[in-house]
């Protein structure tokens, strides 16, 4: 029986653990407090489509009562990850494969990316500084997956399914290899939708393209993406940031196959929706800036690339995370970023 680990079970976390468990995978999850509590005494309970379902699992705080797994699947905010990279070690055997299912730019994006840049089997630092995940996890391991579905735990044990059933799966090298395959056959098993993707890197571009516009504004504004997209000023930039961050993502040779406006009305369609990074704002948790925005910018800067919109709305953001104790700038990662003279 294949084991699966899910360190983070939270709404996406929580929601794949469901759906691996009901396709018969051993699955475990790393919880803390009274999340991890209630899966203890009542299982996990998942509330989709105004019906309950609940699937018994083994859960801990502590991957050491687990044991070595065959994929351990990340569902922490990726700031959260390089901090405690070591705490993984008890469920890593040689080829226990890991995928982070997180949104940005991933640790391993330059692993087999063939970039033809200085940039290619080097960490981004924005997203895992000193390399933490790529020198202990060691790129190897990584398979890719953006995620698309909105999910969050409504009370302790129970995850609350909102919107989307697709994660999409890739090889860094885009092989498609026995490994991914196998994730993905029991990801759709178990309900999922899980296409294993030859240029995994694109999708997870075309996501980072409204992730890196809209929560930023959304973040400083408390606007939802409706608002956003529909008002001509804010729509304007938008349409600058996200142009911005095309041209560093085809520098690196991604393909945009879905148009710049087509991208902003899919989410301008989106009624009352407040993306994550003005979530963690109102819910006074870290904000998820590095892998969204900032990433974004560094690697631009290794590029040469000018991205004046992008750095000008990162500054204030930055500064709110900063103003309220949700987002610590670091000086290395300033001067990184800092705007070329």
């Amino acid at each position: 029986m294949t084991k699966i680990c899910i360190y983070g079970a939270g709404g996406i976390g929580g929601f794949l653990a469901v759906a691996l468990a009901k396709a018969g995978a051993d699955v475990s999850v790393i919880a803390r407090g009274p999340h991890l509590a209630a899966i203890q005494k009542n299982s996990l309970t998942l509330e989709k489509d105004g019906t309950r379902e609940t699937v018994h699992l083994k859960a801990s705080a502590d991957p050491a009562d687990l044991g070595p797994q065959d994929y351990v699947i990340i569902g922490l905010k990726a700031h959260s990850v390089p901090p405690i990279v070591q705490q993984f070690a008890p469920l890593l055997h040689d080829d226990t494969a890991v995928v982070s299912a997180v949104n940005g730019v991933p640790w391993w994006y330059f692993h087999k990316a063939n970039t033809g840049t200085s940039l290619d089997e080097n960490w981004v630092e924005t997203v895992d500084p000193a390399g933490a995940q790529w020198n202990f996890f060691g790129p190897e391991r990584a398979i890719g997956c953006v995620v698309y579905p909105a999910c969050e735990i409504s009370e302790p044990g129970v995850i609350l399914h909102k919107s989307g059933d697709r994660f999409s799966l890739g090889e860094p090298d885009g092989e498609r290899s026995e490994r991914a395959v196998l994730l993905s056959d029991l990801m759709r098993a178990g309900g999922l939708k899980a296409p294993v993707k030859p240029r995994i890197r694109d999708e997870i571009w075309i996501k980072l393209w409204g992730n890196c516009s809209f929560n930023p504004i959304s973040a400083l504004t408390g606007a939802s993406l409706d608002l956003i997209g529909n008002d001509p000023a804010c729509h304007a930039v938008v349409s600058a940031m996200m142009e911005e961050c095309r041209n560093v993502g085809l520098a690196l040779g991604a393909k945009f196959n879905v148009s710049l406006e087509r991208r902003i009305d899919g989410a301008a369609n989106i009624i009352g929706h407040k993306p994550s990074t003005r979530q963690d704002v109102e819910l006074g948790r870290p904000m998820e800036l590095d892998g969204l925005m900032v990433s974004v910018q560094e690697l631009a800067r290794k590029l040469n690339i000018a991205t004046p919109t992008l750095d000008a709305v990162g500054a204030l953001v930055r500064l709110q995370g900063d103003v309220l104790g949700l987002y610590a700038r670091r000086p290395e990662i300033e001067k990184l970023i800092a705007s070329p003279t």
